[in-house]
């Protein structure tokens, strides 16, 4: 059997598992009883022979020493196969840098922050980069620029900086200051972000579109109405099939003041969508982002609150009913870790991937797994603050089909480190959507000699394969919503989400 479909298998073997356990708290007799013993003894005896036949390879890859960064940000996978971040610390001026990865662990420092006069280059990045169709990275710093209060900036893959914005221009701050958050590209070509702190109400942050040339039009300003919308927002912006955007906040929706859930209108009419603990706060508090599932809904993490107040995983539509899937602490010793703070990152499995900031078995932190109702299982315990310790960022699926992640502690400085758990290579795309007769870039490995790109099962007659890592594919008249495919030398690689093509 294949190590993707035992992993497969075995989520949902737990997820029968639990299923038999609430027959039996239903109330169900004593054969029904005799029924789920020998049924869970089989279960749990298949679920731990498909879970050690894909036993995760974890590897440290990377520790920080602060002359080359500290304390790194997501990463994000480039056009030439590598990973390139940020660091918040560290580095020539102690004000964070730009670095590129290899797979194997050989690091290069692209930028400095701070290298310009008055550190009008910004300082200080806290999230991670978005690689855009012209293979250039877009991001945000939390202070320096014109103002001291953060900006936007562009970097290419060689380390050519360009700051596009400083926060702080306009009157008041109305537009918003120290961004802390990741950019997203919206399906009109622009970036769309939001700002931790002033706006229009002086304190609650913004939402904001920004143009490539740098064109910033702030789309909402939080703490309105006595906060209720929320303030402080938390996590990179989603945008949803239906074109608008989704995302949460830290702080405000309701007296307690433990964050919301919302949607915004690209136009920047903003509905609060769910108040985070109202009243008992077993639907979790203070959200960390959103990600959209390839089902639909969007899932996300509290880093506290629930059951056991350490956290939750939770569903919730796109017209606000939330579903709190698992409460973190809810195995003997915290095992399955505490306070999880890094958005949720779906894999080609179809199951969810995220680390907790704590616990674990040796109380360091976790990385886990989750399907898709709620079925956790621990992949992996950061052991110790040397080696690598307390993850605070997102995983990534590289196109080889291992995840990368990153850990606040570990060397003098934080580590990068990889974690693989049998899933195969893919293809995916920069961007999510696009029209017939319109270029599109897709990422993936051993493009060379490539035979064959089609979109949903129609193959497109243009198309270039500029390297091994990456081509250009024009999409074909007949075209429809769906996966892509690349024949290689290797194999059929598939995409890992549908590609959507617009009328």
């Amino acid at each position: 059997m294949p190590a993707t479909r035992e992993l497969q298998n075995s989520t949902a073997i737990f997820a029968d598992i639990e299923a038999l356990i609430a027959r039996f708290r239903n109330g169900h007799g004593a054969g029904e009883f005799q029924h789920w013993r020998t049924a869970s003894v089989v279960l749990l005896f298949c679920a731990a022979t498909a879970f050690a036949a894909t036993s995760p390879i974890y590897k440290q890859l990377f520790h920080f020493s602060g002359t080359d960064g500290a304390s790194s940000n997501s990463l994000v996978q480039g056009r030439d196969g590598n990973l390139y971040g940020t660091t918040q610390g560290g580095g020539a001026n102690s004000a964070g840098t730009v670095f590129k990865i290899t797979p194997a662990g050989t690091l290069t420092t692209l930028y400095n922050f701070c290298s310009a006069a008055n550190c009008s280059d910004g300082v200080r990045p806290e999230s991670g980069l978005l690689l855009a169709t012209d293979g250039h990275f877009y991001g945000t710093t939390s202070s320096g620029g014109a103002q001291g209060t953060g900006t936007v900036f562009k970097i290419t893959p060689a380390g050519a900086l360009t700051t596009l914005y400083s926060f702080c221009t306009a009157a008041n701050c109305s537009d918003g200051a120290i961004p802390s958050n990741p950019l997203i590209r919206g399906t009109d070509g622009n970036f769309y972000g939001t700002t931790g702190w002033d706006g229009a109400n002086n304190e609650g942050g913004t939402v904001f579109k920004i143009t490539p040339a740098g064109v910033l039009t702030t789309l909402y300003s939080f703490c309105a109405n006595m906060c209720l919308d929320g303030g402080g927002p938390t996590g990179a912006l989603v945008q949803g099939s239906d074109g608008n955007f989704y995302g949460t906040t830290g702080g405000g929706g309701s007296p307690a003041s433990w964050g919301t859930a919302f949607k915004i209108t690209p136009r920047g009419a903003l509905t609060t969508l769910h108040a985070f603990c109202v009243t008992t706060c077993t639907d979790g508090a203070t959200p960390k982002g959103l990600t959209l599932g390839t089902d639909g809904n969007f899932y996300g993490i509290t880093a506290s609150g629930g059951a056991n107040q350490y956290g939750t995983a939770f569903k919730i539509t796109s017209n606000g009913t939330l579903t709190t899937l698992y409460d973190f602490c809810s195995q003997p010793g915290c095992s399955d870790g505490i306070q999880p703070v890094g958005t949720l990152v779906e894999g080609t499995d179809g199951n969810f991937y995220g680390t907790a900031s704590n616990g674990g078995t040796y109380g360091f932190g976790t990385i886990y797994i989750m399907t898709s109702g709620g079925a956790l299982t621990t992949l992996h315990s950061f052991r110790d603050k040397y080696s690598g310790a307390f993850p605070y960022a997102p995983l990534v699926q590289a196109t080889s089909g291992i995840f990368y992640g990153t850990t606040s502690q570990g060397g003098k400085g934080g580590s990068i480190f990889s974690l693989a758990v049998g899933l195969g290579p893919f293809v995916e795309t920069v961007q999510a959507s696009g029209k017939v007769g319109q270029t599109i870039t897709i990422l993936g490995q051993g493009f060379t000699g490539t035979t064959k790109v089609s979109f949903n099962g129609t193959s497109s007659t243009s198309y270039t394969v500029v390297s091994d890592t990456y081509l250009k594919a024009t999409i074909p008249i007949g075209a429809t919503t769906g996966p892509i495919t690349v024949v290689t030398p290797g194999g059929t690689l598939t995409s890992n989400k549908p590609f959507v093509v617009k009328p």
